[in-house]
């Protein structure tokens, strides 16, 4: 979750029957026909399998192998092992009725040395990986550098910020802290330059695109990736020294970005500090990006909650996720809502994620997943509610 940026995304068409329990009031059927359902995975936090078949290491098997750094003390050596059990987690896909699965590569596995001599046996993998899927009948949509012609896009972590209050300062500053988060990364692709705000407070140290470098940058990606989870408020912040000093971009935006207001949460929190419930947020986001940048081709690569990873009950209560599922339909109401009513042009929805697994810093305290990986027995994979509640959605 929210750390890589090259994915390939897969379609699956299947015949299901309609469940007649449970059937949301938004479904499938809402949505435009060629609308893609999928979910989402990252090769460091599922595939395990660090010392297998010539992968080499990298920066995150060092910072997880590091004491201290892992909230739980734990690292991603064995992750929730989709290495050897792809086979198994694609049928589960299948099961729920899911069209598309985004997954990345491990480069480590290709050029072991971060250069040089390919590994054949990575290249193998993700061939057997992809011929795992096109048997299930998943076939690409959208792959990076295709021979079949696909598309190139970028996914971009984007929190939605809310202003704090009605003053012009705060107003503002709500406005620099979009720019240093998305504009930093889509302005260039849509206009070819960075931000005017970013420009005018980071000055020399920001560099700069020349005229031929602009044209070459600019509208060079297909579609834009979303990675939403939550909303947070956004202040005015005056000490822009700081920025200067430590060379720290939210110092430099000028703003103050909390998910407090008068000690009030701005909603209902999840089990990471960070994320809270909003989600009209992901509307708001939507419109943004329809405004500003022309309405392009938008795709939300990331979207979902946590749970804590609670060894005090058991997997029976823990499958009862009514909160996730509570997560999903507020957002996917909310997402619908941009397309059908503000015109937003919205293709695609990948929540995160098909497991649980190793969620970085947090390692397994974090609990994301669709379904439940039972760590302590052999990561057995169990069906939470909310999985129930996407095959009522994907198949109504």
């Amino acid at each position: 979750m929210r750390n890589g940026i090259i994915w390939v995304l897969v379609l699956v068409g299947f015949q299901f029957q309609m469940s007649t329990s449970q059937v949301p009031e938004i479904s499938r059927k809402s949505f435009p026909e060629d609308f893609v359902f999928g979910t989402a995975s990252s090769a460091f936090q599922y595939e395990g399998a660090v010392k297998e078949d010539g992968r080499g290491p990298t920066v995150w098997d060092k910072f997880s192998h590091s004491f201290g750094k892992i909230i739980d003390f734990s690292n991603a050596d064995f992750a929730v092992d989709q290495y050897h059990r792809y086979n198994e987690d694609i049928q589960l896909m299948k099961d729920m009725g899911m069209d598309a699965y985004r997954f990345s590569i491990a480069w480590s596995r290709i050029f072991p040395n971060g250069s040089g001599e390919i590994n054949q046996a990575g290249i193998d993998h993700y061939n057997n990986l992809i011929n795992a899927l096109l048997a299930k009948e998943f076939f690409f949509i959208y792959a990076i550098q295709s021979q079949q012609h696909g598309a190139l896009g970028i996914s971009l972590n984007v929190i939605w910020f809310e202003p704090i209050s009605n003053s012009t300062e705060d107003i503002e500053a709500t406005q620099r802290a979009q720019d240093f988060q998305l504009g930093w990364f889509l302005d260039p692709l849509i206009f070819g330059d960075y931000p005017s705000s970013m420009k005018k407070r980071v000055g020399s140290r920001l560099p700069t695109f020349s005229k031929a470098e602009g044209y070459l940058v600019k509208g060079s990606l297909d579609f834009v990736g979303i990675n939403h989870y939550t909303t947070f408020y956004a202040k005015s912040n005056t000490t822009h020294l700081i920025g200067f000093l430590l060379n720290d971009t939210n110092a430099d935006s000028g703003a103050v970005t909390l998910p407090f207001k008068s000690g009030h949460p701005i909603g209902e929190r999840a089990s990471s500090i960070w994320l809270y419930l909003v989600p009209e947020g992901i509307r708001s986001l939507m419109n943004y990006i329809k405004d500003k940048y022309g309405n392009p081709l938008v795709i939300i690569t990331e979207n979902g909650m946590d749970d804590p990873n609670n060894p005090f009950i058991s997997i029976k209560d823990a499958l009862q996720d009514t909160k996730r599922i509570k997560y999903h339909s507020s957002y996917l109401s909310n997402l619908l809502a941009s397309i059908k009513e503000d015109g937003c042009n919205v293709r695609g929805y990948f929540a995160w994620s098909l497991l649980d697994n190793w969620e970085w810093a947090a390692g397994y305290t974090s609990r994301f997943g669709l379904y439940f990986v039972d760590y302590k027995d052999n990561l057995k994979r169990y069906p939470k509610q909310s999985v129930q509640w996407f095959k009522n959605f994907l198949t109504s």
